[in-house]
């Protein structure tokens, strides 16, 4: 925990719950930021003192101003900051000597500009770390605090949002005012509503431990364009979520990466940020979004709804196309169809008409008022084999659409052990209806896929937190000295690569299966090795100009004899000097031919914000073609290592699906924790390719075939 972690932990609660505000740089303009800003403030009910702060003004909005925070006899616990970029950083060193430790800069102007920008960020940061302030922003939208006993609406949105058990982070604040509106339309409350911009002093670290403490939030919204340090925040979220049980859903910008350049190994080629960062989240916890509508179809379940025991639902239609369309989503989210009783089949039977359905879906037929859906709602919910129920319907004309709105809310709360989500579907005429279970905190989806995957995300959060993490072994028997001083060494002489015979010296030195092998610089050495390895043999040119080996034809295998040693070391030579004449080729690396087996990959990339990263995969020449492959953040525990074996769409061929015989998994295993500790304790690795390992049957173990080390 740094100091100014700490710092900062002690200042959160004078941002959020302060008893006196400043507005530095308030005005009489209306229609302006700082005049909103301080509008707000006053027109939502806020229960302390408040004093604008500004030179040229006695009195604004009729309150009495100041021409210096330091004017202010008053002590302040937060203190605005709304001035132009170029003079903020005089407001902060006043209320640095007035003793105001927390602050909000709105202020634009900063970074987001450019070099002066960034050098403007540069002095408010080192006057904030000279007083022990606590600094949010620049650039940012501001403060909302919904506690009725505070009403704090520090910030230039149109509107104080409703109360509710949602809490948001965001760090852009023109996404901030498009949540607000979208919430709104929606009903959907919030306990804190924080906008934090630049992050030049506090950042989303700081937020979600505090918002992870905070009694009134229930569930945690994250609005991230950057992740400085990617293993605190899955730190602090994991803790957040395993010991508070708060959800944490986080939409993370920048997906995609444009002109970026590919690294030389499978490896870093396949691993782009986003992949890795998709990574951490799911080894965190982290539930991630793909857009907006998505993150708040999934907050509206956490927030208003019990989560699910199991993943049996219901389904209650007055329409059997909606009905099979979503049949058809939940199955695809790993839903089940609940079984009834016998006893629900019966009282569904004599009180629904001949026409209705009465298995699942229930299909309440077209002209179902709110009595009907009140018997399948009811009886849905009595059921003990139905965990969750989803609520259709579709605007025909007999439709009591504003009644069964009315009914859904009256059921659900006599049964509110059992989440209900519900999808009217339609616009219009459904609109009133939608307003009703809104305003009453039933999920309320425009399609019933949505509904499915929400309830999919809920159903699978609760299911994970059943699961105690498992801490990854440390293996005791390698040889760490070694391993640093050929990498060490290599770095010294300025290589980028280490040939193969120094990886494979790197990975055996962690215990990974490596066969017997040796380098030649002619032909004579090289029958030497062989004989005494024993045949099969395989051949390779080592040269640090040459990452792939085989695109230069520098690899022969199967080799029998010392007659085809001979062959095979003079026809590599050439083909490399043919095909790259300019590199330098140090060598042939000789090594034992492996058995047949299943070929898979592993490797290591340090990532810039979350360290070292492990990949698995499907190997081989094809690995960049059909990108089978899954990371995780380096240490992995057996539990983690098992996850990234399912995650792949060809796991099948290595349990011994349809015929095959199952492959050594346990064996995968054991390696992918190795490199795992292996990631940690080599920091010089930047990226690292066994491609392939090569899996024998069960129980008969795998071993390298290739690897390749940059540094």
């Amino acid at each position: 925990m740094t100091t100014r972690f700490k710092i900062h932990k002690k200042n959160l609660k004078k941002f959020i719950y302060p008893e006196s505000v400043a507005i530095i740089g308030a005005n009489n303009v209306k229609g302006t930021v700082p005049h909103d800003i301080l509008l707000n403030i006053l027109n939502t009910g806020f229960n302390g003192k408040i004093f604008p702060v500004s030179p040229g003004e006695k009195f604004i909005a009729e309150v009495k101003a100041y021409k210096y925070v330091v004017d202010i006899a008053d002590p302040i616990d937060l203190a605005i900051i709304v001035f132009p970029s170029s003079v903020c950083h005089l407001a902060l060193e006043q209320c640095g000597q007035k003793g105001i430790k927390a602050v909000i800069i709105i202020s634009a102007g900063f970074k987001e500009v450019g070099e002066a920008g960034l050098e403007r960020e540069k002095k408010l940061k080192e006057i904030a770390e000279k007083y022990d302030m606590s600094v949010i922003g620049p650039n940012c939208l501001g403060i909302i605090n919904t506690d009725p006993g505070l009403n704090l609406n520090a910030s230039f949105a149109r509107k104080m949002p409703e109360e509710g058990n949602i809490g948001f982070l965001s760090q852009s604040g023109a996404l901030c005012t498009a949540v607000l509106d979208y919430a709104r339309a929606k009903h959907i409350g919030f306990s804190k509503f924080i906008s934090f911009g630049n992050k030049v002093d506090i950042n989303e670290i700081d937020l979600l431990c505090y918002l992870g403490d905070d009694e009134k939030t229930k569930i945690i919204l994250i609005y991230l364009e950057e992740i400085r340090d990617g293993r605190a925040l899955m730190k602090t979220a994991s803790d957040i979520i395993s010991k508070r049980g708060k959800p944490i859903l986080i939409l993370k910008a920048g997906r995609t990466k444009a002109g970026a350049s590919a690294a030389a190994s499978h490896t870093g080629s396949l691993a782009g940020s986003d992949e890795i960062c998709d990574a951490a989240f799911e080894q965190a916890g982290i539930i991630r979004c793909d857009n907006i509508e998505e993150m708040f179809n999934n907050a509206i379940a956490f927030a208003y709804q019990p989560l699910p025991e199991n993943n049996r639902i219901a389904i209650i239609t007055n329409a059997g196309g909606p009905g099979v369309l979503t049949t058809d989503a939940a199955i695809d989210e790993g839903l089940e169809l609940a079984g009834f009783s016998e006893e629900t089949i019966k009282i569904l039977k004599k009180n629904l008409p001949t026409t209705a359905n009465i298995r699942n879906p229930i299909d309440v037929v077209g002209d179902a008022r709110d009595d009907r859906y009140n018997i399948a709602m009811s009886n849905a919910f009595k059921d003990d084999n139905v965990d969750g129920v989803f609520v259709i319907l579709t605007p025909q004309s007999m439709t009591d659409i504003d009644l069964i709105a009315h009914e859904v809310v009256k059921v659900s709360g006599q049964y509110n052990n059992k989440p209900v989500y519900t999808s009217f579907m339609g616009e219009a005429d459904v609109s009133v209806g939608i307003d009703i279970l809104q305003r009453n905190k039933i999920p309320h989806y425009s399609l019933p896929e949505n509904m499915c995957k929400s309830f999919a995300c809920v159903y699978n959060f609760k299911k994970r937190s059943n699961h105690k993490a498992v801490e990854p072994k440390v293996f005791a028997e390698i040889d760490k000295i070694m391993a640093h001083t050929v990498l060490d060494e290599a770095i010294k002489t300025g290589r980028s690569y280490l040939p193969e015979e120094e990886s494979v010296r790197i990975i055996e030195s962690y215990g990974l299966p490596v066969l017997e092998n040796g380098v030649a610089n002619s032909k004579e050495q090289a029958v030497h090795i062989a004989d005494k390895i024993g045949y099969p043999v395989v051949m390779k040119v080592i040269s640090d100009d040459i990452v792939h080996k085989f695109d230069v034809k520098g690899v022969v295998l199967n080799i029998k004899s010392a007659k085809e040693v001979q062959e095979a070391y003079t026809s590599i030579r050439e083909n490399v000097e043919h095909l790259r004449h300019d590199a330098r080729i140090k060598g042939i690396f000789i090594t034992k031919m492996i058995p047949a087996g299943e070929e898979v990959i592993l490797g290591i990339k340090r990532d810039p914000s979350f360290g070292p990263v492990i990949m698995f995969g499907l190997g081989g020449i094809f690995v960049e073609i059909f990108k089978d492959v899954c990371f995780r953040v380096a240490p992995v525990s057996k539990q983690v290592a098992s996850s990234m074996i399912q995650q792949l769409k060809t796991y099948q061929i290595l349990s011994g699906k349809r015929g095959n015989p199952p492959r050594d998994i346990e064996a995968i295993l054991d390696c992918i924790m190795r490199l795992s500790q292996m990631a940690v304790e080599c920091p010089q690795i930047q990226e690292l390719d066994i491609n392939p390992l090569i899996v024998l049957d069960e129980n008969k173990g795998c071993f390298v075939a290739d690897a390749k080390i940059m540094l």
